[in-house]
């Protein structure tokens, strides 16, 4: 089984010395670069490139810059979606966004994640789970969301939060770890 292979099974794998996992990310992280650095003016230019970078992509979507991610073509985002400055998403495993998905500042989400035996995390081995996210949901800024987790439709994430376990829909929820505060 190749390291890709056991990555997609969500198993441990090594990301560090596979030369075809190394070439996607040199090629992910390139096409964020030039994203990056391009004149925001130019939106139809960067708005083709964000959805060269992205796995797959509704058409009404903005990320804004920085933006950056692992391989790109692992993130599937719905229509109506913005994602504002500095947000990064560790595509290892995939990440979908529904439709209606609106996230703040500095917004973290992390398929990566690494064992805890210290033995198998020197050689690094890491594995990866997916994200999914529903439709209509808030991000505040600087959230962080972790390996494997749900979020339901009609959501709001508190600013500050770390989503460590799933959310179900309908609910405003917020902390460290996050935690459903109460229903909509």
């Amino acid at each position: 089984m190749t390291e890709k292979e056991k990555r997609d099974n969500q198993e441990l794998y090594d990301a560090n010395y596979n030369q075809n996992l190394i070439e996607e990310m040199k090629k992910a992280k390139q096409l964020c670069f030039e994203y990056n650095n391009m004149n925001p003016s130019f939106r139809e230019e960067r708005a083709n490139l964000i959805k060269r970078i992205l796995g797959k992509t509704g058409d009404n979507i903005l990320i804004e810059s920085n933006f950056y991610c692992d391989y790109g073509y692992n993130i599937i985002v719905g229509e109506n979606f913005y994602m504002n400055h500095n947000g990064v998403i560790l595509d290892a495993a995939k990440v979908e966004f529904g439709d209606n998905v609106f996230i703040g500042p500095n917004c973290g989400f992390y398929t990566a994640g690494h064992p805890i035996e210290i033995e198998l995390r020197n050689k690094g081995l890491e594995y990866a789970k997916p994200i999914k996210v529903g439709d209509n949901v808030w991000f505040g800024g600087n959230v962080v969301v972790l390996p494997g987790i749900t979020i339901g439709d009609n959501v709001t994430i508190g600013a500050g939060s770390v989503v460590t376990k799933d959310i179900p829909s309908n609910v405003i929820a917020h902390g460290n770890p996050c935690k459903v505060y109460r229903n909509i």
